[in-house]
């Protein structure tokens, strides 16, 4: 949502962009908002918003998403990363294992830019067409069979990756033809078959 930055502060507007990401918003949004980093900093002294990383605030009033704390890092990201691998098998419920991390894929390009990745965030490159994500609330996933795939070139544990696989293919949200990388990665292991 591109606007150019506002000459007075328009509430409504910024309530507008936090409710569409769980009540976050960046720095650049409040300013096309028309909020100064100086009225930023008076709302942020009377509590009415909190800083929950450098560049990323809460309204303070806003309820709490179900995915607010990867909604966090996809702000940082700029709203160009995707999530992915492990992460997108849990959003997928395609696994039962809960990632120790939280697994982001970037475009390409970015791989020559200079990034303070934040703590607990593992990082891949790889540009994503829009029709390999899906969406869970405000963020964006990989679709299940890339997930799988992804799982598979990154070595997921076979049996993970198996259930998982499997569990995809009887919910029919993949076909057999998808999975190639997975069919050759659980191939030593007996394959597909559980």
């Amino acid at each position: 949502m591109e606007v150019a930055a506002s000459t007075s502060p328009d509430w409504d507007y910024l309530f507008e962009t936090a409710a569409a990401q769980d009540g976050l918003f960046t720095t650049q949004q409040a300013a096309e908002a028309g909020y100064s980093s100086q009225l930023l900093a008076h709302y942020l002294g009377s509590g009415r918003m909190v800083r929950v990383r450098r560049g990323i605030y809460r309204l303070v009033h806003f309820p709490a998403g179900d995915h607010e704390e990867l909604v966090v890092v996809w702000l940082w990201s700029e709203h160009s990363g995707v999530f992915s691998h492990h992460t997108a098998l849990a959003l997928h419920d395609l696994s039962d294992v809960l990632p120790s991390q939280v697994h982001l894929t970037l475009p390409v390009a970015w791989k020559k830019r200079r990034l303070r990745v934040p703590d607990g965030v593992v990082v891949h490159y790889g540009d994503i067409s829009e029709s390999e994500r899906r969406w869970f609330g405000a963020v964006p996933a990989t679709d299940p069979a890339r997930t799988l795939e992804d799982c598979a070139r990154e070595h997921l544990s076979p049996d993970l990756l198996r259930d998982a696989a499997l569990e995809a293919l009887h919910r029919g949200v993949v076909s057999p033809e998808q999975l190639g990388d997975v069919n050759k990665a659980l191939e030593p292991f007996g394959g597909l078959e559980p």
